[in-house]
């Protein structure tokens, strides 16, 4: 069970109120905060200017004069380029990682930032030394590469969760300072600030919209790539939402604004955004611990090194050089670069796909996900009635239904909507309607080519005892057998036919329910309804496990439940799903749309599309897959380089110099930068 956060209460309006979310606000990552007071851009700075040092040590330096084959430019106090150049990247480049050390010692819980403090410390004190007439080699190159690839590890870090959001923000500030309101037959400009919700304004072709709203009036196409993560332009006429920041496309529109300033979509995703930013990435953790065990294993097999060498006869130079090495070496560049760069990609590829990350460690937990709970209406169906069937048995389904279309396009009824919506579907004419009228609790009735029709519960058709075929009889039985609506169309002597409506399934639906089995796991459907709709939507989507009449506040229960069997995740659209999404492992809020705050939600998915599920499990999974290998490349090869510098391999006249083990790491550092470049390639469809 998810625990409370005091620093984040829902406030959305279909949350649970009394609940909080762990992401939600910073306390779990103020405890172990490596970055407490850093910016990328400061990381980023350091990272350049450290370069810049770094390239002359690297020409001054004897092992690159050795590999190259060239002899460095000689002058007076050249000897003290790179002790000089060594010092000023020690204390600007390393400071950094000297303060974090600290908090981590006093913490004591040692981790990356001492690992790497004491890699450069060792480099930097024995060169040091050497320069001043201890007899050895100095390690200068090894600082200043270990200095920048290190602060390269952590700009990326943290620049890839603030990706989004930086776009996000840059999108903010292009957001139009000005709006066209509309009072009676003038238009003026105004503050966006000054916009009210009721607002009517203009938004003129290539705009971009200033505030959430509604269209009244015109039509046009919309670009919504901020939030949708697709460029394909959005059609929008009278009744279609519109959100701030998405830019209009060739026609003009009047809209009525519904939100403005911080209720607008584009702040919630803002905030959504950065509550992922502070909730803790599982993987850095672990490859902080891996750090820690490091730092144990570089002090004590680094001075078991000086000591026992010591103890052999070799002289104190000797020993210490070995031991200085093996500290070095110790501490792998790679293993500051492992999580952030599958991050990044992890982070590039979710944006692609209108996948929101909001706790990322429930997302690298989402690999272990077994069930999945799906909410019926709103996830797996549309939530609006579709005409599946009409039994019809002297007229022709056209026929039938372009008679009924006519009469319920005088009604609000959902169903009648639907029946409309099919006529519409099949390019059906309406017959001209006469003498119209609406029976409450019934349907309707009108005149149509001279002849009355009626449209309404096939219960109407009984009270006025109406003839019904044995036909039609068993359509309405079927009909209702599998839990459907059903309308009947009369005429004054009996029934001409039946209408069988039934929530529309989403197209993807089905193959959503494939895949996720095709992945090993177990789909769970959960419902409201009826039992007979649930078992005949179950049957179509071919899941075998059902829950039907299920309350809003019992959905939590069930998922309790199947937790039980083994880790699950809850899929729902975001209404009345609070509970349930926050007792699941993984809290998948589907088809946001504009209502992307949802506070409950680990995953929040744009679309309605029940295969975003799957490619979401399908990144967590392949995401999860290249952080163990990162781990692996980044510190497996440690197992044979240290052993090999603390001069194992001695007698048979093998020592790993500080300059092979450099180039160890380097080959380690880019199978690890390629290996997590492999994500991008990941086929989600």
């Amino acid at each position: 069970m998810k625990h409370e956060n005091p620093h984040h209460k829902h406030s959305h309006p279909h949350s649970e109120p009394q609940h909080a979310h762990p992401s939600g606000g910073h306390a779990a990552h103020t405890g172990h905060d490596k970055h407490a007071g850093h910016t990328p851009e400061m990381f980023r700075d350091r990272f350049f200017v450290s370069l810049l040092l770094t390239l002359p040590i690297l020409y001054f330096s004897e092992h690159f004069q050795d590999w190259f084959g060239y002899r460095a430019a000689q002058f007076p106090g050249s000897a003290w380029v790179n002790p000089v150049l060594g010092t000023i990247l020690y204390f600007y480049g390393g400071l950094v990682f000297l303060k974090g050390a600290l908090r981590e010692l006093r913490a004591r819980t040692p981790g990356m930032m001492t690992l790497i403090a004491l890699g450069i410390t060792a480099a930097y004190g024995y060169s040091l030394a050497v320069s001043l007439g201890l007899p050895g080699k100095p390690f200068y190159w090894e600082l200043a590469t270990l200095i920048d690839v290190m602060l390269l590890g952590h700009w990326l870090e943290m620049a890839s969760v603030q990706a989004a959001s930086r776009a996000l923000e840059e999108l903010s500030k292009l957001m139009p300072t000005t709006a066209h309101r509309i009072l009676g037959d003038r238009i003026e400009d105004i503050p966006v600030s000054a916009l009210k919700e009721g607002d009517l304004i203009l938004i003129r072709p290539g705009e971009q919209v200033p505030a959430d709203g509604v269209v009244v009036e015109g039509a046009s196409t919309m670009n919504e790539a901020f939030l949708t993560g697709e460029s394909r332009p959005v059609p929008k006429e009278p009744g279609d939402e519109v959100i701030a920041g998405a830019v209009n496309g060739e026609g003009a529109l009047k809209v009525r604004v519904t939100r403005t300033g911080e209720a607008t979509t584009l702040s919630q995703i803002l905030r959504l955004v950065q509550e992922a930013q502070a909730s803790r990435s599982r993987f850095q953790a672990l490859a902080d611990r891996v750090a820690g065990w490091l730092f144990y294993i570089a002090l004590t097999l680094g001075t078991l090194t000086f000591l026992v060498w010591l103890a052999l006869g070799r002289d104190f130079n000797f020993a210490l050089s070995l031991a200085v090495t093996v500290v070095v070496i110790a501490c792998p560049h790679a293993l500051g670069l492992a999580i952030p760069l599958v991050t990044v990609n992890a982070t590039a590829l979710a944006a692609r796909h209108g996948i929101l990350v909001r706790n990322r460690e429930a997302f690298e937990r989402a690999r272990e996900i077994r069930f999945v709970a799906l909410d019926k209406t709103g996830t797996l169906t549309e939530g609006r009635f579709a005409v599946r069937a009409i039994y019809a048995e002297e007229f022709s389904e056209e026929e039938v239904l372009s008679l009924a279309a006519a009469l319920e396009a005088f009604s609000e009824h959902p169903l009648a909507q639907a029946i409309v919506e099919a006529a519409e579907g099949r390019g059906l004419p309406r017959p001209e309607v006469r003498d119209f009228q609406a029976v409450p609790g019934k349907g309707v009735e009108g005149t149509l080519e001279g002849k009355r029709y009626r449209v309404g519960r096939p219960e109407w058709a009984e009270e006025l005892g109406l003839r019904v075929s044995e036909a039609l009889k068993r359509g309405l039985q079927e009909a209702e057998g599998r839990g459907e609506s059903a309308v009947a169309l009369m005429d004054e002597e009996r029934v001409l036919a039946y209408f069988a409506l039934a929530d529309r399934i989403r197209p993807s639906a089905k193959e959503a329910v494939q895949r996720l089995k095709a992945m090993g796991l177990t789909p769970v459907m959960i419902t409201g309804d009826a039992e007979a709709v649930a078992k005949t939507v179950a049957q179509e989507l071919g899941i075998e496990r059902y829950h039907a009449r299920v309350l809003p506040q019992d959905k939590a229960r069930i998922v309790r439940e199947l937790k039980t069997q083994g880790p699950t995740a809850f899929v729902g659209d975001g209404i009345n799903d609070a509970p349930a999404l926050l007792e699941a492992d993984l809290g998948i809020a589907i088809g946001a749309g504009t209502n992307v705050a949802i506070e409950a939600a680990d995953l929040v998915l744009v679309e309605s599309d029940p295969l975003d599920v799957v490619r979401a499990l399908l990144l967590a999974r392949a995401t999860y897959a290249k952080m163990v290998q990162n781990l692996f490349w980044a510190t497996g090869y440690n197992a044979i380089a240290l052993p090999l510098a603390a001069g194992v391999a001695y007698p048979l006249g093998i020592v790993l110099s500080p300059a092979v083990g450099a180039l160890f790491m380097s080959l380690s550092t880019v199978i690890v930068a390629l290996n997590a470049t492999l994500l991008r390639r990941v086929r989600l469809d």
